[in-house]
């Protein structure tokens, strides 16, 4: 098969082409062809060593494509299947092994392009809307970075039960593209975390938001923070700008009883049940038209490198996606 690799950590440029031998599925695992690869920012964490692993491996943790072939045990899935992944790390490849476990069978109404541009971010969205804050009509929510992938997501969903959208943006083009997902107001991250609160609260006649979703991190937690209404809640989940600092929990009591919380997928679908139920929630909203997915860019595997700098840049919109 063919690869990336990482045989060191580091910049974007560690990301080697490399043949590699083909995979085998063991017990409870599909031997998946991949048509699709989901990048996102958790494969930069690896990339570096925030987020660990032993070296060398092949990054990516999120894919779709075709069973060709299953390991012993398996039921859920058979040769043919059209399935997508969201945590198994190896996806930057045109073959890799996968729990059986992991695979959500994509319904026919949907691409596989599609799927796997939308199920990372697409099930995230989705607790981070009906868990983690549970949005009421007339909640005012505040969403960093609205014309990313997730931002675009998170604008469409908010505002499709009922919130009033903030969006932050860096670019006239940014502003376009997150009003059209669904936000009412956009605004630019400013010089200062004080001026974007300012803004904030002055868009909501002084009390703040009931919730901030920050994928951004350290760049905005403290105007995520200063934007928040009493017991308002920052769900801080993700930090594309770097890791936050460490934080006194008496800045959540002066700021008014405020909740913080660090969530991730992974505690969300913790079952085959649970990752059936939340992906079959998104992939009916795509199948139905409610939910449209922007896909801003398409890779060769080799490019990998390139997707990544784009990516870190911020000069992208939308999902980013490397096709073999």
């Amino acid at each position: 098969m063919h690869a990336v690799r990482v045989t060191e950590l580091g910049g974007p440029e560690m990301l080697v082409p490399a043949d590699l031998p083909d995979p085998e599925p063991g017990d409870g695992e599909a031997l998946v062809e991949l048509a699709a690869i989901g990048v996102n920012y958790i494969d930069t964490y690896f990339r570096t060593g925030t987020y660990t692993t032993a070296l060398p491996f092949v990054p990516g943790l999120e894919g779709g494509g075709t069973v060709r072939a299953v390991g012993p045990g398996v039921t859920t899935v058979v040769p043919g299947d059209r399935v997508v992944w969201t945590n198994t790390l190896g996806s930057y490849a045109t073959l890799a092994t996968v729990p059986a476990a992991e695979l959500v069978v994509v319904p026919d109404a949907v691409d596989l392009e599609t799927a796997t541009a939308v199920a990372l971010q697409g099930m995230t969205a989705h607790y981070l809307l009906h868990d983690t804050y549970p949005v009421a009509p007339g909640d005012v929510v505040l969403v960093h970075a609205g014309a990313g992938g997730m931002g675009l997501l998170l604008c469409q969903m908010a505002r499709a039960l009922g919130a009033r959208v903030l969006a932050t943006t860096s670019s006239e083009e940014k502003d376009a593209l997150a009003r059209e997902a669904g936000a009412h107001e956009t605004l630019r991250y400013g010089s200062t975390s004080q001026d974007l609160a300012d803004r904030v609260r002055a868009l909501t006649d002084g009390e703040g938001v009931a919730v901030v979703y920050d994928g951004v991190g350290a760049a905005t937690f403290d105007a995520s923070l200063a934007s928040l209404r009493i017991r308002g809640v920052l769900a801080l989940y993700g930090a594309a700008s770097g890791p936050v600092p460490p934080v006194d929990p008496q800045r959540l009591n002066s700021g008014g009883s405020l909740y913080l919380t660090r969530p991730s997928l992974h505690w969300h679908v913790r079952t085959p049940e649970a990752l059936a139920a939340r992906a079959s929630a998104v992939f009916s909203s795509v199948a139905a038209g409610d939910l449209s997915v922007r896909i801003g860019g398409r890779y060769a595997l080799d490019d990998a490198a390139t997707a990544h700098r784009d990516l870190q840049s911020r000069r992208t919109t939308g999902k980013l996606l490397l096709v073999p």
